[in-house]
């Protein structure tokens, strides 16, 4: 599925607060050592990866870590009009090739990814690439997004093996919301006729996108009690499974058929087509 970020929408009161600050940071390194552990059993660095197929697991372990490390410096750097151009730790950029030596430099990028987010606190504000969005500019957004970077990557590096493990239920249900507000919210205009689009996770927690002339807008479903309306003139389609499997489609890593879809089908190609201006 696609959605890129920009524009704010509206949060639904009374509802499920996001993971606090110390449990992100707590996801972001068991995630990681999961994903450490999934490329020490691999047979091969070589081999590709099923759901990256571009990349070699080698290239999967460059990237996570590249991305630990280009993080820890936006969030060492504090406000910035762009991204920080001075690497977490002089020289560490380039990965090695020696699958020892990989997974300790692995190890490396996420202690300076965890210890640049443990020394600014969840507050901070740092440039991030979503921009003005429903996610804010702070380190604690950082921290809330990398936890789904690892969670996404660890399943890629589980599948290159043939043994994907389910999504952790804590990250999968704040990653289903932290999806759609940074990556699907925007003010960008929805090119076709106005629609809503209900993501429900069967450990019942539900969301809604709505999309209309003045882009793409998310909140939170009550758990309990009637839908709230969304009149008769807009399109109406909901995509029903765990929320790791919610996420896993979010994500492109496994078709939006794969979940129990029900109303216009054919909304859910729209999306996966819509490159928002913004």
């Amino acid at each position: 599925m696609v959605c890129r970020s920009v524009g704010r929408g509206d949060r639904t009161p009374g509802v499920e607060k996001t993971l606090e600050f110390p449990v992100l940071l707590r996801l972001i390194d068991e995630r990681a050592v999961a994903f450490r552990e999934a490329v020490a059993s691999a047979p091969s660095l070589d081999v590709q990866v099923p759901t990256c197929p571009e990349w070699t697991l080698f290239d999967l372990v460059e990237h996570l870590g590249g991305v630990h490390r280009s993080w820890a410096a936006n969030v060492a750097a504090g406000p910035a009009d762009g991204p920080s151009g001075k690497p977490a730790a002089e020289g560490t950029l380039t990965a090695p090739r020696e699958r020892e030596a990989l997974l300790a430099w692995s190890a490396e990028s996420t202690e300076l990814l965890l210890s640049a987010l443990r020394e600014a606190g969840p507050d901070r504000g740092c440039w991030t690439w979503w921009g003005v969005s429903e996610s804010p500019q702070t380190s604690g957004a950082v921290a809330r997004h990398q936890v789904q970077e690892a969670t996404v990557h660890t399943y890629d590096a589980q599948v290159t093996l043939g043994a994907p493990q389910p999504l952790p239920v804590e990250a999968a249900l704040d990653g289903v919301d932290e999806f759609l507000t940074t990556c699907c919210a925007t003010t960008s205009a929805w090119p076709h006729q106005p629609a809503a689009v209900d993501f429900h996770a069967t450990e019942g927690r539900s969301w809604r996108l709505s999309l209309s002339a003045d882009g793409a807008a998310t909140m939170r479903l009550p758990t309990t009690g009637a839908l709230p309306d969304v009149g008769s003139h807009i399109a109406v389609a909901s995509a029903r499974g765990t929320a790791g499997e919610l996420v896993l489609t979010l994500y492109g890593r496994i078709p939006v058929d794969s979940l129990k879809i029900d109303g216009d089908r054919v909304l859910f190609d729209q999306l996966d087509a819509w490159e928002p201006d913004e």
